[in-house]
């Protein structure tokens, strides 16, 4: 009995140990902030929806929600930005490693028909800006990720603004 007793205080303290180290390396002291994923648009989702919610993020500076869109977008469109990307948007200087943008796409009826993400990551793509792209059903399925050449192609125009369209960054 007390050996067995020994052995579940032994696991306890050593999953409490391990946790707190996850934690620890995962979360940053000094923003708080869990570091999204790597370029994978399953786990970028679940780190948008679950982890780090879009929705707590802030909606892009100066156009509130569903303000009008164009093509390949939608009709109608709420754009947010993590806090890094807020605040690289914010003082123009673009959007730094870590920044995530989700931008939802709405038909002229404001029905939701996808979700899609710009996510820069450090020395990912140098060819397209270093952004991660995703496109999502509206239930979350990943439509299409990665190196992107039609999101390449349209926001390469903008390459002078970070690869930005909605307005200056830089």
């Amino acid at each position: 009995m007390h050996k067995k007793l020994f052995l579940l205080i032994t696991a306890i303290l050593l999953f409490s140990v391990v946790t707190a180290w996850a934690i620890h390396e995962t979360i940053p002291a000094e923003t708080g902030v869990i570091p999204p994923p790597g370029p994978d648009g399953g786990k970028l989702w679940q780190y948008i929806t679950r982890t780090m919610p879009y929705a707590s993020y802030k909606t892009w500076p100066g156009k509130g929600k569903l303000y009008p869109g164009r093509e390949p977008h939608g009709a109608l469109l709420t754009t947010y930005a993590n806090e890094l990307a807020y605040r690289g948007i914010r003082d123009k200087k673009g959007i730094p490693d870590a920044g995530i943008i989700v931008k939802e796409n709405y038909s002229g009826d404001e029905k939701l028909m996808a979700t899609t993400v710009m996510y820069k990551i450090d020395g990912y793509n140098p060819q397209g800006g270093d952004y991660f792209w995703a496109k999502y059903a509206p239930d979350g399925q990943v439509l299409e990720s990665g190196k992107l050449k039609g999101c390449i192609d349209c926001h390469g125009q903008k390459k002078e603004n970070d690869y930005i369209w909605t307005s200056p960054v830089k």
